[in-house]
């Protein structure tokens, strides 16, 4: 009678422990993006194993960096978007990009447009990311205002077609220029129904301006934001990614991707502590 008792403790013993497990697996993962160019070296030289990685530390979806004439990292739409699919990784957001054109070349940059949000719309993109801008738009507010004009018209194809567009800030954008900060510019030339902005939370502090302040002035301009600090996310205890987090809805956030651009440890080491920190945080919910 003890044997049998004892074998029914054991059994419910295990049977907990398993179920606690299970329950451990299948609890929901945090909606967290990677910039594949923070693992550039890797994409190269194996992108199959590294989207592997990618998918198994756990982030949800990514954000390509690697667009060219119609394909992604060398890969047709439907193939780039199958070894996603094969890793359990959304195909979200896509930086990609022209130069400011002029009369000259206005139409054959517009039909470049054209073929990118094709391509993009074939692999499943949402949104459609311009990562920089070339020396014109870092120059005078007349030519920042024919960049302005520029994405606006890039934004309508995007619109058209069911995908949103978006531009990516560095530090220069925080400088002033004839009297106005370029981006205070930006976002008062830009119609909000066709662009939006993906904040970069390192490069703003770095251009010494307030994500908060942004988001109070602008409300709603900024659906993505780049979680990045000087190396893996938190090493440097400079960052208050909390006070930030603290003003998503003001802000219109929708995803958060993580960048790492320089490491303490190999990229993919880099990447995947970067997720820890953020999947592990109580402000990212």
């Amino acid at each position: 009678m003890r044997s049998s008792i004892l074998k029914v403790s054991i059994i419910l013993f295990i049977s907990s422990i398993i179920m606690s497990a299970c329950s451990q697996v299948s609890k929901p993962k945090k909606d967290v993006g990677l910039q594949l160019w923070s693992v550039r070296d890797d994409m190269n030289k194996d992108a199959a194993a590294t989207i592997q990685k990618v998918g198994e530390i756990g982030y949800t979806f990514i954000e390509a960096a690697g667009y060219d004439n119609g394909k992604f990292y060398g890969m047709s739409p439907a193939e780039f978007k199958a070894l996603l699919d094969k890793n359990g990784l959304q195909f979200t957001a896509s930086h990609a990009g022209h130069d400011l054109p002029d009369s000259s070349n206005w139409d054959e940059t517009m039909a470049w447009w054209d073929e990118c949000i094709d391509a993009h719309k074939a692999a499943g993109v949402e949104y459609i990311i311009q990562a920089s801008m070339d020396e014109k738009g870092y120059g005078s507010l007349e030519d920042l205002k024919l960049y302005c004009d520029y994405f606006n018209a890039v934004g309508a194809k995007c619109k058209a077609k069911g995908l949103h567009f978006g531009y990516h800030n560095h530090d220069k954008e925080f400088e002033e220029v004839d009297g106005q900060i370029r981006y205070d510019f930006m976002l008062q030339n830009t119609d909000s129904d066709k662009v939006f902005f993906e904040l970069d939370l390192y490069w703003i502090k770095v251009g010494g301006k307030s994500a908060v302040d942004y988001f109070e002035k602008y409300p709603g301009r900024f659906l993505f934001w780049h979680i990045k600090d000087k190396k893996e996310l938190g090493a440097s205890g400079t960052m208050d990614f909390a006070s930030v987090f603290a003003k998503t809805d003001l802000a219109g956030m929708q995803k958060i991707v993580v960048e790492v651009e320089n490491y303490n440890f190999e990229p993919l080491e880099s990447v995947r502590l970067s997720y820890n920190y953020l999947n592990e945080a109580d402000f990212v919910k």
